[in-house]
């Protein structure tokens, strides 16, 4: 029996991967986060309460479930914030990071970290593994620090770096692009859409399978984890309305520089998944099959 314990399991990704590895054969899952339980069906699965900015609290969870693989998908990712409190986003992109590196050899535990595409500064892509980090944001830097916390003080890790993740749960602490994409297309507003950023959407689903194939393979090593179609943002947000049969004439082009944002974005990033494919079996869904997996999921809620 593997113990898996997953940091930030009320968020998006953690409550994807809660729908993959609960009642999953061989698996105990321990699902952790800040506060209560999210996460609807209270079944096949441990929660547990857990403050990962906390030394006090990273050796009390450990200790008492002595997991063999830590997947952590906590993190502070609104990059507007991050800009504006550098402490907090330190605090948890940073801080607990090398918390649970230093606890990963201590309590001997395989170490899955999710890293960002806003580590680059976007003068091109899509980039392999070897791409040299540059980030443009605040929230990059502390991502990029955070990679370095793993490789510094972890034995056993693997890095997975993705881009612009959405989907969809039953509770959502915040929206993603899709939602806000067709949300104000149905509501028959107008809405500017920058067409000079290029990204690698991904479906959550994906990053989790990302996540469970890097963990059972003992994966070492960073690995680019995201979808499989390059596309602007004005590109992917006509191809929400042309799903949905949504009114494209709505949708305006606009430029990054207009946009008033505290963090600068990366203008093109995505991922070439090669390495993913070959060595982990890495299959992602296309873009459309992301949307249809998604409307499917609407339906049911």
């Amino acid at each position: 029996m593997k113990k898996i314990l997953v940091t930030g399991s009320n968020g998006l990704l953690g409550q994807k991967l809660t729908d993959q590895l609960r009642n999953k054969e061989g698996i105990e899952l321990i699902a952790t986060a800040r506060g209560g339980d999210r996460y609807p069906n209270k079944t096949g699965y441990i929660y547990e309460s857990f403050d990962i900015i906390n030394a006090d609290d990273v050796q009390r969870v450990m200790q008492k479930h002595q997991p063999h693989i830590v997947i952590n998908t906590a993190a502070m990712t609104m990059v507007d914030d991050c800009e504006k409190d550098h402490e907090s986003c330190d605090l948890l992109n940073i801080t607990a990071v090398e918390l649970l590196a230093k606890a990963s050899v201590q309590y001997g535990f395989r170490l899955v970290h999710i890293s960002s595409d806003f580590i680059f500064d976007g003068t091109h892509g899509p980039v392999t593994e070897e791409e040299k980090p540059a980030p443009l944001s605040y929230y990059g830097i502390s991502k990029w620090k955070g990679e370095q916390a793993v490789m510094q003080y972890a034995k056993e890790w693997c890095i997975l770096r993705t881009v612009l993740v959405y989907g969809i749960v039953n509770d959502m602490s915040r929206s993603n692009i899709i939602l806000w994409a067709k949300g104000s297309l149905e509501q028959g507003k107008t809405i500017n859409v920058v067409d000079d950023q290029f990204r690698t959407p991904t479906l959550a689903e994906d990053l989790a399978q990302g996540c469970i194939l890097a963990a059972m393979k003992e994966a070492q090593g960073i690995y680019n984890i995201s979808g499989k179609d390059f596309m602007s943002i004005y590109d992917l947000v006509q191809r929400v309305a042309e799903f949905w049969n949504l009114d494209r004439s709505l949708i305006k082009r606009s430029k990054s520089i207009t946009i008033n944002q505290p963090a600068k974005r990366p203008p093109i990033t995505g991922f070439i998944l090669d390495k993913a494919v070959k060595e982990l079996g890495y299959n992602p869904h296309s873009f459309e099959e992301g949307l249809a997996l998604f409307e499917e999921q609407m339906k049911g809620r």
